[in-house]
Formats: C-alpha cells, structure tokens, sequence
C-alpha cells in the first residue's frame, strides 16, 4: 500500500501541534503559511480525521484524535531519523537534517560562517537555522523544534547538557571620548556613576546586572538589540557590559568603540551547545557539534575577534 504522507506533511504537522499556530509554525520553519496549512488539510483529508480545532482568536488546538495522531507522528519522524543515521553509518557519509537555534546576540558574526564551513564538509546535510534569545532556545530544544543551541552557560536547566566551548571574560563598551575609555581595566564601582546602557534580553539582564554588588548602576537606556546598544554606545549615551567582541571596533552607524576589560571575582561566560541531556545526539547533529569544537576556539573565532587581544 502507497504511502498516503510525505516526511515533509509530518513535520509541518508537529511545528503547528508545538506553536499552536499556522503563522508561528510557518515562521519556526521559515515557509510560507499556505505551505503548512495545506499539509495539514492534505493529512486531515487523506485519513478522514480532524486533527485541529480551528478558533479565530486563539489559533488552533488538537482534538483527542489529533494528540494521538501527533504522537504516532513524532515516532515517525524519530523512526525517519534513526534510519537516516543507519544509512550514514554504512555509506560512511553524513546525511539528514539538523536545526540548530544560536543566541541572537552573536548569531549575525557567528552563525553564518560556522554553517559556510559546516557545510563544505557534510554537503549532503540539510541545515536549518534560527535566532532566539536564551529563553527560547531553551523552549525549542525541550520541544524538540531545534537540534541544537549556540549560546551562554546560563541557567541551563538539568534536562538539557552544556557542552563548553570558549571562556569570554566580561568587559566595558564605552565611546571613544568617555572618562573611562582610556583606562586598561574598570570595575563595576568605576561605572556605577555613569549612565549605562543595558542590553535588556531575559537572563542576559540579571547577568549584566549581577557585576554591580555594592552600588547600583544607573539604567539610562534599555534595547534588545546589539547592534543598537552598540550604536548608543558609541554615540555617548552610556556605556554597556558584553562578553563578545564583534571583528569590528565601530558601531553599525560608524561611530568608534573602546572596549576595556572588567574587573570581576565572577567567572567568566562560557559559549558552547546546549543539547538534550537525556538521549545520544544523531550522527548529523553530533557531526555538528564535533565541527564546532573544532572551530569555536580561543584561536580560532568565527567572525569573532578574541576577547584576549
């Protein structure tokens, strides 16, 4: 008997079960929504069963027959992927999917030339990528949206494993012409004083804030964006904390950075994978994670330049 689904159908399928909407699942897996909605209705006709219940203002949500018909789907697509690893494994090749999630704030110097390489070496691997802050990536690895995660050893919670990568101790962005700017180091204490910029993104914020103890820094302005912190920065409305330095010395708008390590009894942050804890990674994702040992090092940084220079 003729196969009545495609792979493709199932995994559209279990992105709108976990976002609980076309347009979000559509996004999750940059396709078009009408793409999505018609596997569903494809699936829904092919078996006879209704599988959501459609409400205008709330999304959708699966009917009882849904939920079981999405479980059977999630051991199908473990089914497809175990026998993708089988194949690679005789042919001596890496092969199949992997979806890897990285923090937003590095994704844009870090990821795209990390994938370049990656995929030079497993040309037979079908890469999909996303951008989230650390929160989401955590969402999306424990439902099983992304494979893997690039990001900081932040609260990582004990069903998922953080493999490090790189050490990246903390220090000051600061304008060319601020007070502190021609300092070999500061403390926290140096820049409680002066207006501060904060890069405002769920757990990063407690982070940053973490360094100040004994006096409380003063929050001029808060963004949720890099490069626009970078650009405040830079044009005098403050100084900011990071833990990575870009390949550039300039603000996305031109404007001069001075970056001037902080002092801290706190550890360093540490990059590196996130991964699920309870299960061995696939051979395509471990394929992954091997190549980033590889190349996120202290010696070695993708569109990075060392903390350490």
């Amino acid at each position: 008997m003729p196969l009545r689904f495609t792979l493709r159908q199932i995994e559209y399928l279990i992105a709108v079960a976990d976002a609980g909407s076309v347009a979000l699942a559509a996004e999750r897996l940059h396709v078009s929504s009408p793409s999505i909605s018609a596997a569903i209705s494809q699936l829904e006709a092919e078996f006879g069963l209704q599988l959501f219940i459609r409400r205008h203002a709330q999304g959708l949500s699966l009917t009882e027959g849904g939920r079981q018909f999405v479980t059977a789907a999630r051991a199908i697509l473990t089914a497809a992927a175990d026998l993708n690893d089988r194949a690679s494994e005789l042919t001596g090749t890496v092969s199949g999917s992997v979806s890897v999630g990285c923090l937003l704030t590095f994704a844009h110097v870090l990821l795209p030339r990390l994938r370049r390489s990656f995929a030079d070496a497993h040309p037979q691997v079908e890469f999909r990528q996303s951008e989230h802050d650390h929160a989401a990536l955590i969402d999306a690895l424990r439902h099983g949206r992304i494979d893997a995660a690039l990001s900081y050893d932040m609260q990582v919670p004990p069903d998922l494993a953080f493999q490090p990568l790189l050490s990246l101790p903390p220090y000051a962005l600061l304008a060319e012409d601020h007070p502190l700017a021609t300092r070999k180091t500061v403390t926290p204490d140096d820049l409680a004083p002066h207006p501060m910029v904060l890069l405002d993104l769920p757990y990063s914020t407690d982070y940053f804030l973490s360094f100040f103890t004994r006096a409380k820094p003063r929050i001029a302005e808060r963004t949720r964006d890099m490069g626009v912190m970078r650009a405040m920065v830079a044009n005098g409305f403050g100084y900011s904390i990071a833990n990575i330095r870009l390949g550039s010395d300039r603000a996305p708008d031109g404007a001069k950075l001075v970056f001037v390590p902080l002092e801290t009894t706190r550890a360093p942050m540490c990059m590196g994978l996130i991964l699920p804890a309870q299960t061995p990674p696939r051979r395509t994702v471990a394929a992954f994670v091997d190549h980033c040992r590889a190349t996120v090092t202290d010696a070695v940084l993708p569109g990075l330049s060392s903390p350490h220079a």
